[in-house]
C-alpha cells in the first residue's frame, strides 16, 4: 500500500466517539450555507430544509447499504422550476406560500423519475451502463463541477477578502502542518478561527454599512449581517420544523387539476439534468475515497436513494436533495472516509432543525468565511477530476478523447441556462452541467476509437474506480 492509502481512515471508530462527533460537526458546517440558501431563494422553510437534508441523507445511506460517504443537501438545480411555479412575489391569484406546495408536488414527482433510471441500470447491468461513462467523460464532468462552483466561492470572498484569506490560510496551515486531530478537521478550525477573528475586528473597528457590520464602515470589508444578528437575538430555542400548510398534503387544492398538471410538467424534466449530475457526483466521491461506488452498492441504489430522498423532502415542504460537493471536498481534506461521520452530520442537521436558535447561530457566519472555505473545497473537487483522468491514463494524444473532454468543459463552463424550451406556458432551462454531461455521453458513444474496457465487478482488494484502459 502506498502512503496515501495508509493515511486514509475508513473506520472512524478507531478515532473514538468524541473525534467522530467533531468530524460530524465539520461536515454539517460545510453543507449548512448552501442548504439554507435554497429555501431563502424560494420561500421554503429553512428548518424544514435542514430536517429533510438530515433525514434524506440517512435514507440515502440506508438504501446504499451504509457504504457511500455522501451528504444530501438542498439542490440548486430546481430553482428555475420553483421560480416558474411559485415565484417569490406570487401571481395575480395566489401568494408564494400558497403556490409552493404545488411546486413541491412537481419536485416529488421528479424524484420518482430517478427510480426509472435506477431500474434501467439494474436491469441491463453495470458493465453495459458504464461503457457510456468512461474516465474521458466522468473526469471532465468532475472537473466542471468544481470549476462551475468557483464563481460562487469568489463572489462570497469578495464580501471581505481579508477574512476569506484568513479562513483559507487556517485550513491550509492545519491541513499541511497540523498534528493529530487538528489535521483532519481543518474546515471546522477554519470556520471557528476566522469567525473569532471577524468578531474581534467587528468589536474593534466595526461600523454598520448596507445592513452589515464592516471594518471601518467599508462596504468591501463586510463582516456580520445585521439582520442575521437580530434573528439570532429573537430566535426561539425550540420550534417545529414542519409547517403543515407548506406540505403537499396540507397545502394543495386537489380540485385545481390545471395547476397540479402544469406544475408537474414544469419541474419533472429538470430531473434529466440532476440525474446526470448525480452520476458525476458519485464518480467524484468514488475517486476521492478510492472505492467504486458505481459498482458497489451500484448506481441503481444511489439513484434510488437520491430520488426517494428528494420525493420525501418535497412531500413535507422541503427542497429537492442532491449529493453535496462541499462534503466531498471535506473528504479530500480530512481523508476520513467513514460514512458513519456523514450520518453523524445528518443527525446534527435533524437536531438543529428543531432549534431556530442554533440555526441562527450558524447563519451568522460571515459570507467571506464561507467563501474562503469554499475556495479550497471547490478547487479540491476539480483536482479530483484531474486525478481521475491521470490515474486512468486517458490517452489525450487521440483526437476523439480531446474532443469529448473539450466539449464537456466548454459546455459546462461557457454556457448559462444552455438548453431552454417551453412546455405549455412554462419555460424549462437545463443547467450547463447537464448539457455538458449529455453532450459528453453522446459524443463518447458515437465517436469511433474507444480504447477502454470495464470490470463487471470490483475485486475486493481493488481500491480504484475500476476504469481500466
Amino acid at each position: 500500500m502506498n502512503n496515501k492509502t495508509q493515511e486514509a481512515i475508513y473506520d472512524a471508530r478507531t478515532l473514538g466517539v468524541p473525534k467522530m462527533l467533531i468530524l460530524g460537526f465539520q461536515h454539517m458546517f460545510a453543507m449548512f450555507g448552501a442548504t439554507v440558501l435554497v429555501p431563502l431563494l424560494t420561500g421554503l422553510d429553512i428548518a424544514t430544509a435542514l430536517l429533510m437534508a438530515g433525514l434524506g441523507t440517512l435514507l440515502f445511506h440506508l438504501l446504499t447499504k451504509m457504504k457511500v460517504p455522501a451528504f444530501l443537501g438542498s439542490s440548486f438545480a430546481f430553482l428555475g422550476g420553483y421560480a416558474a411555479v411559485a415565484p417569490l412575489e406570487g401571481n395575480e391569484t395566489m401568494t408564494n406560500g400558497e403556490l409552493l406546495p404545488y411546486a413541491c408536488l412537481g419536485v416529488a414527482c421528479a424524484g420518482l423519475v430517478y427510480l426509472i433510471l435506477a431500474a434501467l441500470f439494474k436491469g441491463i447491468g453495470i458493465n453495459k451502463v458504464m461503457r457510456y461513462f468512461p474516465p474521458v467523460v466522468t473526469g471532465p464532468i468532475i472537473i466542471s463541477i468544481g470549476l462551475g462552483l468557483a464563481g460562487s466561492a469568489v463572489s462570497n470572498c469578495s464580501a471581505n477578502w481579508l477574512v476569506a484569506f484568513i479562513a483559507l490560510a487556517i485550513v491550509i496551515i492545519f491541513n499541511i502542518w497540523g498534528k493529530g486531530m487538528s489535521k483532519i478537521i481543518p474546515i471546522l478550525l477554519g470556520v471557528l478561527g476566522s469567525c473569532l477573528i471577524a468578531a474581534i475586528l467587528a468589536l474593534v473597528w466595526g461600523s454598520e454599512v448596507d445592513g452589515y457590520i464592516a471594518i471601518a464602515g467599508n462596504p468591501n470589508m463586510k463582516l456580520f449581517s445585521v439582520s442575521a444578528l437580530e434573528q439570532l437575538k429573537d430566535a426561539a430555542w425550540i420550534g417545529s420544523p414542519i409547517k403543515w400548510e407548506g406540505t403537499v398534503f396540507g397545502g394543495i387544492d386537489w380540485t385545481n387539476s390545471s395547476l397540479i398538471i402544469s406544475s408537474i410538467i414544469a419541474i419533472v424534466p429538470i430531473s434529466l439534468a440532476t440525474m446526470m449530475e448525480h452520476i458525476g457526483d458519485i464518480s467524484a466521491i468514488s475517486s476521492t475515497v478510492e472505492r467504486n461506488y458505481i459498482a458497489d452498492p451500484g448506481l441503481h441504489r444511489t439513484l434510488t436513494g437520491d430520488g426517494l430522498a428528494t420525493t420525501m423532502s418535497a412531500l413535507f415542504g422541503g427542497p429537492a436533495n442532491t449529493t453535496y460537493g462541499e462534503n466531498t471536498g471535506v473528504l479530500v481534506l480530512s481523508r476520513v472516509y467513514d460514512p458513519r461521520v456523514i450520518r453523524i452530520a445528518a443527525v446534527f442537521a435533524v437536531i438543529l432543525s428543531f432549534s431556530p436558535k442554533f440555526a441562527a447561530i450558524v447563519n451568522i457566519i460571515p459570507t467571506a468565511v464561507i467563501g474562503g472555505i469554499s475556495f479550497v473545497l471547490y478547487g479540491m473537487i476539480s483536482a479530483i477530476g484531474v486525478r481521475n483522468v491521470v490515474e486512468n491514463q486517458v490517452d489525450f494524444t487521440k483526437s476523439r478523447n480531446l474532443i469529448v473532454a473539450a466539449i464537456i468543459l466548454v459546455s459546462a463552463l461557457g454556457l448559462g441556462n444552455a438548453a431552454t424550451f417551453t412546455i405549455g406556458s412554462v419555460t424549462i432551462s437545463l443547467s450547463a452541467l447537464a448539457v455538458a454531461s449529455i453532450a459528453g455521453i453522446l459524443l463518447n458513444a458515437i465517436l469511433p476509437g474507444k480504447d477502454y474496457t470495464f470490470k463487471e465487478e470490483p475485486d475486493e482488494a481493488d481500491t480504484g474506480v475500476n476504469f481500466k484502459l
